[in-house]
């Protein structure tokens, strides 16, 4: 093809969930109301691990970390979706839609990392529990996070090395409310096939990869477990239970969008709206709801609250 000839695509249509306005209508409400819960779930996690000397530990520095990101995940997509609802021309620039695709995978691969650390971390605090402070000091823990939003970045950059090279010449309707990886390489004037199968194996290594360190880690963790004390035991298996649910919740939708992909579009928007506003919004709601510590500080901090606002 004479790349000459070739009229430069300077934005991208979002085609969005749906085409029917009452149901835009019916989403705009649902999406806001989801998105206000994730970031106030997410925010009070992390003021709350913030204030309360009871949770300055490893394990709640790590989770306020992922409340972070979630948080951060959820608003790479979410507000652009919504306010999509409101417009009958859904259009995204070329810089918004390299931006959009270079922040979710940033993001998407620190928070693989950072799942990751947190399960090595109750490795060491079931598994080895005498050499827990010396292994999980604060400065290992920083270090740890840094590694995270490290190789998230590398990962992203990767990505976009390739991404941002392709000539695009129309068609410009991405079947979506975001852009990705996969939809935007079908987009391109050469022929895609093999560089998509190439995009998405190295997303698919990366959370491949993560995952069976997942596996291993909880493997051991559970074989201690059923080796400890009841009462031990019982706390152990709860907390862990909270990570393995996050663990499945957050790569399931992976798998299927960039490891095994169906390309069934319905399912697709499907898995990218659990991955994106979903798994944010299960995540605080699944520590909170199966932890005591977490449950423990929420009184404290209702307690200081009422005591705070009675003395105004």
């Amino acid at each position: 093809m004479d790349k000459g000839n070739l009229s430069i695509v300077s934005e991208f249509v979002l085609l969005g969930l749906c085409h029917s306005w009452n149901m835009q209508v019916l989403f705009l409400i649902i999406f806001f109301m989801l998105y206000l819960l994730i970031v106030s779930g997410n925010v009070f996690i992390m003021i709350l691990i913030i204030t309360d000397s009871h949770l300055h530990s490893p394990m709640y520095f790590l989770l306020a970390n992922l409340s972070f990101v979630d948080m951060w995940l959820s608003s790479v997509t979410t507000p652009k979706m919504i306010t999509d609802f409101l417009r009958e021309n859904k259009t995204i620039s070329f810089g918004g839609c390299m931006c959009q695709i270079l922040y979710v995978h940033f993001v998407g691969g620190g928070e693989m990392v950072l799942l990751v650390v947190m399960a090595y971390d109750r490795y060491v605090a079931i598994c080895k529990p005498l050499h827990y402070s010396a292994m999980m000091s604060l400065q290992k823990c920083t270090s740890l996070v840094v590694t995270s939003w490290s190789i998230g970045f590398v990962h992203a950059m990767s990505q976009m090395a390739v991404i941002v090279q392709l000539p695009f010449c129309g068609p410009r309707e991405i079947d979506s409310f975001f852009c990705d990886i996969p939809l935007v390489i079908k987009l391109a004037c050469i022929d895609s096939y093999n560089l998509g199968i190439l995009m998405n194996a190295d997303s698919g290594v990366l959370a491949m990869t993560c995952f069976i360190l997942l596996l291993i880690s909880y493997t051991y963790i559970l074989l201690t477990i059923c080796q400890s004390t009841k009462t031990g035991a019982s706390k152990a298996l709860s907390t862990c239970t909270a990570h393995i649910t996050v663990v499945v919740l957050f790569f399931g939708p992976c798998f299927f969008i960039y490891v095994w992909p169906l390309s069934i579009t319905w399912v697709d928007k499907f898995l990218a709206v659990f991955y994106s506003t979903i798994t944010p919004l299960l995540n605080p709601a699944i520590y909170t709801l199966r932890n005591k510590e977490i449950k423990d500080a929420m009184k404290r901090f209702r307690r200081y609250y009422m005591h705070y606002k009675g003395n105004i």
